[in-house]
Order: structure tokens, then C-alpha cells, then sequence
């Protein structure tokens, strides 16, 4: 298995493992392509985000997005991970610890103070990689 920035030409491998990701929200293939996608895609190559794929034998099984912020309180930016999905026919293998271990490295290359993930259903994973509970999170939809 190896990890890699993601490129333009992922797209439909990175939208067939949203479409099993995403439980909050639809995605929209049309607004995939046209906007956030390509948006994303502008910002990893900015150095805002990290946008990381996992591939064995040439198929993607998997990706990771974080952005980068900027803040007040930590006195430098915070990697903040967004989202992290597998493929579900090779859960359990490795692939999310290593997309994780691979945005930890990047993390301390750009020198950003912490990497937070705000989840709920997954928290046991992410205390197995060296994180701990130091927050809520909650959110407020506009729609």
C-alpha cells in the first residue's frame, strides 16, 4: 500500500468512497466535479489542506482530508482532519492508521502546533494513534 497526494484525475475513485462516507450530507456529483473537488484540490496544492490518497495495486482504497488553519489560540496553525474513509472491503488492514501516520508527518513538516479530529463514532480508532478527548464538538446547519 502507498500514500500519495491526490490528483485531478482521482476523482471518480475518491467520489466512489464519499458516496459510502458521507452520513450527514448527499453528495452531489455535479458539485463534486465543479466545485469542491477542484477546490480541494487547489488547496492541498496551497499548502491549506492535506488531501491524501491510499492505493494498493494501483486502486484506491482510500483518502484523508484535512485543512489547515490558521488560529488565535494555539499561536500557529492546526491541521483539523475532516474526513477519513476506507474502503469498506479492506477495513481493518492498516490503510486509515497509515493515512493518519502520514498526515501526522506533514503536520510536523509544516510545523502546525496539533492535528484535531472531531469524531464521534470513531474516537477508540483515534486513541489508538495517540490522540485524546479535549473537546465537544458541535455544529449549527445553515439548511
Amino acid at each position: 500500500m502507498t500514500v500519495r497526494d491526490t490528483t485531478p484525475a482521482d476523482a471518480t475513485a475518491v467520489y466512489r468512497l464519499l458516496t459510502g462516507f458521507a452520513t450527514s450530507h448527499r453528495p452531489d456529483r455535479t458539485v463534486f466535479d465543479d466545485v469542491t473537488f477542484p477546490r480541494i484540490i487547489e488547496a492541498a496544492a496551497a499548502g491549506r489542506a492535506e488531501f491524501l490518497l491510499a492505493e494498493h495495486d494501483s486502486r484506491v482504497i482510500g483518502y484523508l482530508l484535512a485543512l489547515r488553519l490558521p488560529t488565535l489560540f494555539a499561536g500557529g496553525t492546526v491541521l483539523e482532519l475532516l474526513e477519513l474513509t476506507v474502503d469498506a472491503a479492506v477495513r481493518g488492514r492498516g490503510t486509515g492508521s497509515a493515512l493518519i501516520r502520514a498526515a501526522q508527518s506533514r503536520a510536523r513538516a509544516a510545523k502546525d502546533i496539533e492535528v484535531t479530529v472531531p469524531t464521534r463514532r470513531a474516537a477508540d480508532f483515534y486513541r489508538g494513534l495517540g490522540f485524546h478527548e479535549t473537546a465537544a464538538y458541535l455544529k449549527w446547519s445553515t439548511t
